[in-house]
């Protein structure tokens, strides 16, 4: 099925066949008739199956067949600047050959940019929650021609805690507003939001909610937490180890091992919330060209990476919740193509593994590493060729004398006899009072 045949203008398929792409996914092939009808959507589908252009494409044609007003009549909501740069990136590219203005509005840089371009007039802005409030509130965003309003990655933007501010900003649109809600998953608060916000909307699903996209293949290894580094030193070694996503629970986790990687010898980058944007988009850039073969990121981050050809998607640190597993590990096996995501998993990952495949409805294929597995009979503890830990008898060093535990005496409290007389306050130590 050709796009022509979804409603699409011969520009907009023109870029499409610059792009490369030739037949819609289904995710677009079900929605983009159904928005051009002007009904309110929720879309839900795997991460990684063609999501953002199954709302661009739609609003572009829109956009383009009405006069040109220059003012903001489509807005886009995503929940991350990534995410927010990535989208602009598909309207840009779709829309090329159509006289259209577009800006984004997101935090982590200068406001006047923004403003200025709000001035000058756009017809499709994309934004984040938090900036786009604070512009409100300036008076430099007007809503009284918003004809469309898209909620992007709507489960993220409510773990993220943006419900107030996106409540907010639906109560400055006009009511005569089409509405559109995307999402990798549903759950029962985003279906709660939709009731509020969308007017008897269709819902377009592809796949079953909340799991991932096929042609994904997962294992987990299980591994020491002493042995995870070495491990994954181990797997890069592998050259079909192309273009690797690997996942950090924390930025200064990702910092120490971007670290350690480049120490082994391999070209990395991360993207997390302490590096500035103009560092986060040349981590992305540098990614994308292949400059870099491994991108270090964490959950938040990670929402905006929309990179074709990513070979592998690594969870370093596994995630504690299943919906995070899933839209990290869409980030392979995207627009049809194959990927692998392979997660480490230590003793203290047991109950999330349970977790992720009561909710996933299917267990995951466990793989072992020779040499990086739990010792034999310490749960969660490196194998001894890990093992930093000095023995209790090393060479050299004291031994500790034998004979009755005795205690030093009392430190504080209810150990010893009553405290008699004024108590003054003493100076302060890792024991407490001395």
């Amino acid at each position: 099925m050709p796009f022509a045949t979804l409603g699409l203008g011969a520009k907009l398929t023109q870029a499409l066949a610059e792009k490369g792409y030739v037949e819609p996914t289904p995710i677009q092939a079900k929605a983009i008739p159904v928005i051009l009808s002007g009904r309110d959507v929720i879309g839900v589908a795997q991460t990684g199956t063609g999501k953002t252009a199954a709302f661009v494409l739609p609003l572009l044609e829109r956009l383009a067949n009405a006069l040109p007003e220059r003012r903001m009549r489509v807005l886009v909501i995503a929940p991350t600047r990534e995410l927010v740069a990535q989208i602009e990136e598909n309207v840009r590219a779709y829309g090329k050959h159509l006289p259209l203005a577009y800006a984004t509005v997101f935090g982590g840089v200068g406001e006047g940019a923004q403003i200025q371009a709000l001035r000058r007039g756009v017809d499709l802005v994309v934004a984040t929650p938090g900036r786009l409030i604070d512009l409100t509130e300036q008076r430099h965003v007007d809503y009284s021609a918003l004809e469309v309003l898209v909620l992007d990655e709507a489960d993220r933007m409510l773990d993220m805690g943006f419900l107030p501010a996106i409540r907010k900003i639906v109560a400055k649109t006009p009511a005569t507003r089409q509405t559109l809600l995307f999402s990798a998953t549903m759950s029962k608060e985003i279906e709660r939001i939709a009731k509020d916000v969308l007017k008897t909307p269709v819902q377009v699903e592809v796949g079953a909610r909340s799991t991932p996209a096929e042609a994904v293949t997962q294992y987990v290894i299980e591994v020491s937490p002493g042995s995870k580094v070495p491990a994954l030193v181990h797997l890069l070694k592998d050259a079909a180890l192309q273009s690797v996503l690997v996942f950090s629970r924390t930025k200064h986790g990702a910092d120490r091992l971007a670290r350690k990687l480049e120490e082994a010898g391999f070209r990395t980058a991360t993207l997390h919330s302490n590096r500035t944007q103009g560092q986060r988009l040349a981590a992305l850039k540098r990614f994308k060209s292949g400059d870099v073969r491994v991108l270090i990121a964490t959950d938040i981050a990670a929402r905006g990476i929309d990179v074709d050809g990513i070979s592998h998607v690594i969870n370093f640190d596994f995630p504690p919740q299943p919906e995070d597993y899933v839209h990290r590990i869409g980030r392979t096996g995207r627009n049809q193509a194959i990927g692998d995501a392979i997660s480490f998993v230590t003793h203290d990952d047991a109950d999330s593994l349970k977790k992720l495949e009561r909710f996933l409805g299917r267990g995951i294929t466990r793989k072992k590493l020779e040499g990086y597995l739990p010792a034999p009979g310490h749960q969660g503890a490196p194998p001894a060729s890990m093992d930093k830990r000095l023995p209790a008898e090393a060479p050299g060093l004291p031994k500790r004398a034998k004979g009755p535990w005795r205690s030093k005496g009392p430190r504080s409290g209810k150990f010893g006899p009553p405290r008699s007389g004024p108590r003054h306050a003493g100076p302060q130590g890792r024991r407490g009072r001395t």
